[in-house]
């Protein structure tokens, strides 16, 4: 079975929704709950399987206790570590030896990288967008909507 025979198969059989346009790259889509998904490249190089996935745009506010969080939160992560791109979006990137690449270890990777970016991800919003959630509950407030999906941040604001 080819590598990306062994990719595809993993990747059915956990019943992940990827596109597969051309050898060697599979664009992965993630579910999630706090994160409802997250997109996710698997990449073939010549050495290794490349693992990236966006986690969150460039935080507006507290870079240095995002990064703190980040820089203690990859000491705990298997397979991936987070780092930022020039623009300070932050990823979880990993590789693997394309001769350990197999379902069980797609498996443990993409677990990973769902539980770190799913599970992070409410925390990493609070120390990095504090300001814009409480600009968006209380113009939501203001207007009478709904503020079903920023409920989890109910503890940030204060309500006036």
């Amino acid at each position: 079975m080819s590598l990306d025979e062994t990719i595809a198969s993993a990747l059915d059989d956990r019943e992940l929704a990827y596109q597969h346009k051309e050898p060697g790259k599979f664009f992965v889509t993630l579910p999630g709950t706090k994160k409802l998904q997250t997109n996710c490249w698997l990449v073939v190089g010549r050495h290794a399987l490349v693992v990236e996935a966006f986690v969150c745009r460039n935080p507006d506010e507290s870079h240095e206790d995002v990064f703190r969080f980040l820089l203690r939160r990859n000491a705990k992560l298997y397979g991936v570590h987070y780092t930022i791109d020039t623009r300070g979006d932050i990823y979880l990137v990993g590789r693997i030896a394309l001769h350990a690449v197999t379902p069980e270890e797609l498996d443990r990777v993409l677990g990973q990288v769902v539980e770190a970016a799913d599970g992070d991800f409410n925390t990493l919003l609070e120390i990095g967008f504090k300001g814009a959630i409480q600009r968006e509950w209380d113009w939501r407030v203001s207007r009478g909507e709904s503020l079903a999906n920023l409920k989890a941040f109910q503890h940030l604001v204060s309500e006036s």
